[in-house]
């Protein structure tokens, strides 16, 4: 599956935005508490709430759209939704074994949520990797027909 990397970069786009507000609204009325990454990103940088909201939005809209399209590559077959959905459990996997706890979260957010918090989290990775996935194909898809 070949993908376009202006098309990444707008699913990276539509994906940050909806995992932010899922992040902001959904999230809390799962577990009952804010899951605020600027905030997180922030205090391991050692800086404040705007950079790490910058983190944030670098990261979803730059940093892992681009690996997603020279990481795709190597995935055998597959829709770009498919793709999409194996790099945002990609993502969460590393952001629940190696990201939150070096945030002091925990490992799988032990200490905010535990497990809710960990469902909460996987949903919007795979809202982020399907968006990301699905417009990243779908744009190439368009150009081919």
């Amino acid at each position: 599956m070949e993908t376009n990397l202006k098309n990444a970069i707008l699913g990276g786009v539509a994906g940050t935005i909806v995992m932010t507000l899922m992040m902001m609204v959904v999230a809390p009325m799962m577990t009952g508490m804010p899951m605020d990454i600027a905030a997180m990103l922030a205090g391991m940088l050692g800086g404040s709430y705007m950079l790490g909201m910058l983190a944030h939005i670098m990261m979803g809209v730059i940093v892992f759209p681009l690996v997603y399209v020279f990481a795709v590559q190597i995935i055998p077959g597959g829709s770009g939704l498919k793709t999409g959905l194996i790099w945002g459990v990609t993502l969460w996997i590393a952001a629940v074994v190696f990201v939150m706890p070096m945030a002091g979260a925990g490992f799988l957010m032990a200490n905010v949520g535990g497990m809710v918090a960990v469902m909460a989290s996987l949903m919007g990775h795979l809202v982020y990797g399907g968006l990301l996935g699905a417009l990243a194909a779908g744009g190439e898809q368009a150009q081919t027909t």
